[in-house]
């Protein structure tokens, strides 16, 4: 009752919903170039250690499947709520770890974050119609790639300056922000009548069944399977090929982001104008071709990091082409089952992108060459091509 009474009457702000977003991806990327000295600190292979990026993408995935639905069946404000509570304490949890096993544990609760990420877009859905929601999404997720663009960066020098439990610490105050401010800001917006959980999780079937929820999914999802790829790779690969230390690891990886901010600023333009289906397509085809070109140079010539950085840099712009409006599609299916559509295709993606990334690291340990690297990331660019035979041509 008191949390009803205090809860704010209108819908939040967008920097709210931004924020939500961000922390979610920063807390999958500011700690990766600390990756090598987690290892080192809790004596195991860096193998075993990539199990704080795949796992968390299986918890994620998991998570995904309730929240969904709850926010459905309870609303959103709450379950946001809920989600930045158990991340804040999990944070800390994993700052104070004294060994591997203990780490991995609240790594995986801390990926209860994922909450605050399924809201969202769920919420930007309940206020708008598709076209405008495409907007809208896309400059939320403009505005919010600044995090993945600049964590990677910020890992690395905490990392260099403080160790990587650092990041862990720094992770646990913005916990308490985000919570204050979902708090006071973030009034609720399913509004329609609610059908008990169990309803809501039989709607599940009659998403599963429609063919453009799948085209929209499953784009999504080899889209950011391909970003996956290049941030599990990228340690193994950029870090011992072009001689990068830490801080300049994360610089390359946070590039990928710099173009995914600018392919949104496009979509902002351009999504409403020219509608779902040409939007998705340009952004496919900006990651096909880009990365083609790219393996054509280290094929004519001797390569480096400014060739293996424009085909990466292709994925990135691609993905902030594709994403707000296969986004908008997928939330669109069934609008009475927004949270639900959310849930279940970001569910499709973290699942996919943890599959990716166990599949991307032994393949590259054996040979971590930029060359193998940028095949791997055409052929799920050429895979996230395909699904456009499942979206709908509007």
């Amino acid at each position: 009752m008191v949390a009803a009474m205090s809860a704010p009457l209108s819908p939040p702000r967008l920097h709210t919903l931004v924020l939500m977003s961000s922390l979610s991806v920063l807390t999958l990327t500011m700690f990766l170039p600390s990756l090598g000295s987690l290892a080192e600190d809790f004596a195991i292979s860096y193998g075993r250690a990539t199990l704080a990026f795949s796992g968390y993408l299986v918890a994620s995935a998991a998570l995904q499947l309730l929240f969904g639905p709850l926010s459905d069946r309870y609303g959103r404000r709450p379950v946001a709520l809920g989600a930045i509570l158990a991340y804040t304490f999990a944070s800390l949890g994993c700052a104070l770890a004294p060994n591997f096993a203990v780490f991995l544990i609240f790594r995986l609760i801390q990926s209860a974050i994922i909450g605050c990420a399924v809201m969202a877009p769920a919420i930007i859905r309940d206020m708008y119609e598709p076209g405008t929601a495409a907007r809208r999404l896309g400059l939320m997720a403009m505005v919010m790639s600044l995090a993945p663009l600049f964590g990677p960066m910020v890992g690395g020098v905490l990392e260099t300056s403080l160790g990587w439990r650092a990041s862990f610490y720094v992770y646990a105050v913005l916990g308490l922000a985000l919570l204050a401010l979902i708090w006071f800001d973030l009034g609720e917006t399913n509004t329609a009548s609610k059908s008990s959980f169990r309803a809501q999780m039989r709607g599940y079937p009659g998403l599963l069944a429609a063919r453009p929820f799948w085209g929209y999914a499953l784009c999504m999802m080899l889209s950011v399977g391909a970003f996956f790829a290049f941030l599990a790779g990228a340690p193994l690969v950029a870090g011992p090929s072009f001689d990068l230390n830490a801080a300049q690891l994360g610089l390359v990886m946070g590039g990928i982001t710099g173009a995914f901010g600018i392919g949104n600023a496009v979509s902002v333009r351009l999504a409403g104008r020219h509608g779902l289906f040409p939007m998705i397509l340009a952004g496919r085809l900006v990651a096909v071709l880009g990365l083609s070109a790219a393996l054509a140079g280290f094929l004519i010539g001797p390569g480096g990091l400014a060739i293996y950085m424009a085909g990466v840099l292709c994925v990135g712009l691609s993905n902030g082409l594709t994403m707000p409006s296969a986004n908008a599609g997928v939330l669109s299916v069934r609008p009475d089952l927004a949270g639900s559509a959310a849930g279940l295709s970001g569910a499709m993606i973290v699942a996919g992108g943890a599959v990716v990334t166990s599949s991307v690291t032994p393949v590259l340990t054996l040979n971590p060459t930029p060359f193998r690297h940028l095949v791997i990331l055409l052929l799920i660019a050429t895979l996230a091509l395909a699904t456009l035979a499942l979206v709908p041509r509007r």
